[in-house]
């Protein structure tokens, strides 16, 4: 067999050239725009109509060269196909093996052509970023959108490799009918499918894969977890991930994510009643689960620095503070302390490895596993918001061992404190520590070339497939080309961000609008669900039981409200449709709740928050989802990221609402609903406005 792994002949890729998207042009063309807007010969609206028209004509150029290409391989297949009859009826072992070699010479010219796709999509995913940056725009999710359903649409046939899949369907199918080990099957279709099929089917398939850009449920939960990944990780960052990937340290993490967010909520439905007991007002629930988040302001911050050295120690520095604080939480009832109370909840919120999960996962886990491993991340959370408050529906029960009490007040830090103590143990056991991560002083054509797309044949060697052809365009341009390409590769290679002052400075006009949004919903929750306990009881008389499945049932939502937008709104909108839809039905529920003239009633009660916890749900994923992509790939690693900033931003939301809640107790529990509804109302008007004024200036 010849193997795929030889260099392209030069011919070849002279003859291909002239068919890449031209990156150079592209790039002097916003060059361009640039100066024409300083001096004020142009406007926005000129720029954007004509690079988008340039971006059509290049793209239209790809598309019809790959139609050209797909009709010549579908004339091979078809000159095979009658070979093959002739073949099968004289049973020639000799030209069987030919026909074979022929099938698999059509399959490596289809790789080919896959990676000049491949190759054209990166191009094209690098002069968008490149105009996004340069002025501020966010021109990349206006093109991709508008061109991404419309039926006329050429960038569709980049991506959806119709004609492709027949092609490979035909190789497929053809290669397996020339095996020699068929059996008793009729054809390829009666029969599962083979364990060890042609080294070059798996190598269109991976390719294929690559290629794929669909929006789907896994693809947006993923997103929903706000671990940021770059756009093609070169095949020796994957490499070092595989290394590191371990699943039993993988469902530590994922645990860990469950049990934290299950030890957030569980206090929630009893928070009120704890501080009666202590001798304080129901509203200091506000302050009881509050100080949590508080101190997860500054644990989140130091967790990120240390994951950079360590995952375990700070698991185990996690599990401990956790195991500490739970227990000084149960045992405040007994020494009828409010303080005791609150340090032991500050010192479950210096316990928050968040920061560590997403870290983990963001750095150890494959790009093949990376999306799955987000999503979990997600259903982790979501699992354990519903799970804390259910947990609490079973502690309806009081007695008393030795001088401690257990009782729906103290039975929440006890069952954690020994969860915790479990998961402490299942840690050190089980948990591998990945190895660190070795970083070289590469030269940026060094770094580019590993960015290319390698081609592994089945005898494992591999070759950059277009990097003569890149090395060839930038000894032929200008010096001002060459200096570009290398600052754009030193760019993607660049070190992390040092300061939260130098990862502010990275964030653009709209994304500091979606970090405020995404404050907005978690404060609006955060009112929703913590003074849950005290309006209830003092409007409807709920029992603590009746509290519990009421959160319960309102954590329950959060999956299935993200399959459906996953699946099919976000297939249906554009996001940032979706976006501010979503924030004005967040406004319709917080207007929904005031208590104004007539009673307040229990569906007046269950229909506004329902409206306001699920708008937020929406609005939350839709608006990380959003940020994943436009936030600058410098903010995914290091200790300052991108989640680190998110996480921030919804602790600091959570601390004021809390915040909101004791202060607003002070007016009275029969003003409490009102006074903290009033500064809900107006960040959310103010959200909306903010993204209106964005967002209208961008399109």
């Amino acid at each position: 067999m010849v193997a795929f792994g030889k260099k392209l002949k030069e011919t070849q890729i002279q003859e291909w050239q002239g068919y890449y998207i031209n990156y150079k042009l592209l790039k002097k063309r916003v060059n361009r725009y640039a100066q024409q807007l300083e001096v004020g010969a142009q406007d926005h609206h000129y720029v954007l109509k004509d690079f988008s028209r340039m971006l059509d004509s290049q793209i239209e150029k790809i598309v019809l060269f790959l139609l050209e290409q797909q009709g010549e391989l579908a004339n091979r297949l078809a000159d095979l196909r009658e070979q093959h009859d002739e073949i099968l009826q004289q049973s020639d072992g000799s030209k069987i093996f030919e026909l074979r070699e022929a099938y698999r010479g059509v399959g490596y010219d289809l790789l080919r052509l896959l990676f000049f796709v491949e190759m054209n999509a990166t191009g094209l995913r690098k002069i968008l970023k490149k105009f996004d940056k340069r002025f501020g725009y966010r021109f990349t999710n206006y093109y991709v959108k508008t061109r991404a359903n419309h039926p006329y649409s050429q960038l569709r046939q980049v991506f959806r490799h119709v004609g492709i899949g027949a092609v490979v369907g035909a190789v497929s199918r053809n290669l397996a009918d020339l095996q020699d080990d068929q059996g008793n099957y009729v054809s390829i279709y009666d029969q599962p499918a083979l364990s060890h099929p042609d080294p070059v089917i798996h190598s269109i398939k991976a390719a294929v894969n690559r290629l794929s850009n669909s929006t789907n449920f896994l693809e947006f939960l993923g997103k929903h977890a706000f671990i940021m990944q770059d756009d093609l990780p070169s095949p020796t960052e994957d490499d070092v991930a595989e290394q590191r990937y371990h699943f039993m340290s993988l469902l530590l993490n994922l645990v860990n994510t469950f049990l934290y967010m299950v030890n957030t909520y569980i206090v929630v439905p009893t928070a009120d009643d704890y501080s009666l007991s202590l001798g304080a007002a129901a509203t200091v629930c506000g302050v009881v689960i509050g100080s949590m988040a508080v101190a997860q302001i500054f644990s989140s911050v130091y967790f990120s620095a240390w994951s950079n050295r360590s995952y375990l120690r700070p698991l185990v520095f996690s599990s401990i503070m956790l195991l500490i604080g739970n227990t000084l939480y149960a045992l405040a009832y007994d020494l009828n302390s409010i303080v005791v109370l609150l340090v032991g909840r500050l010192f479950c919120g210096l316990g928050s490895a968040r920061a560590v999960n997403r870290r983990y996962i963001s750095d150890c886990v494959p790009l093949k596993l990376r999306m799955r491993a987000s999503a979990g991340f997600v259903s982790a959370s979501a699992l354990g918001m519903a799970c804390g408050p259910a947990l609490a529906c079973l502690f309806q029960t009081d007695f008393k061992i030795y001088k401690l009490t257990f009782n729906q007040d103290t039975l929440p830090g006890w069952v954690m404190s020994l969860f915790w103590l479990v998961y402490l143990l299942w840690l050190s056991i089980s948990f591998r520590e990945p190895p660190q991560e070795v970083k070289e002083n590469t030269r940026p054509q060094e770094a580019h070339a590993g960015s290319a797309v390698n081609i592994t044949a089945e005898n494992g060697f591999t070759q950059p497939l277009l990097l003569n052809m890149e090395s060839k365009q930038g000894q032929n341009g200008d010096q001002e080309y060459d200096d570009e390409e290398e600052e754009d590769s030193c760019e993607k290679t660049s070190k992390p961000v040092t300061s939260i002052v130098s990862a502010y400075r990275l964030l653009t006009p709209s994304v500091k609008v979606q970090l405020f949004v995404y404050f907005m919903l978690k404060y609006a929750m955060e009112i929703l669900l913590a003074e849950a306990s005290v309006i209830t009881a003092y409007y409807f008389i709920w029992s603590t039981n009746s509290v519990a499945i009421f959160l319960a049932f309102l954590g329950l939502t959060v999956l299935p409200v993200n399959i459906i937008i996953g699946t099919y709104i976000s297939n249906m909108f554009e996001e940032r449709q979706v976006l501010l839809a979503s924030e004005i039905m967040v406004l319709i529920g917080i207007l929904l709740s005031f208590h104004i003239g007539i009673p307040y009633s229990v569906p007046q009660y269950v229909g506004s928050a329902l409206i306001t916890f699920v708008s937020a749900e929406v609005l939350e994923g839709v608006n990380l989802s959003l940020l994943s992509r436009v936030m600058s790939s410098r903010l995914s690693r290091g200790t300052y990221n991108g989640g680190l900033l998110s996480t921030e931003a919804g602790t600091l939301a959570r601390v004021i609402a809390d915040g909101t809640i004791t202060l607003s107790g002070y007016f009275g529990v029969a003003r409490l609903l009102n006074a903290t509804l009033v500064p809900s109302l107006f960040i959310c008007i103010s959200s909306i406005v903010a993204t209106c004024i964005t967002y209208n200036s961008l399109y």
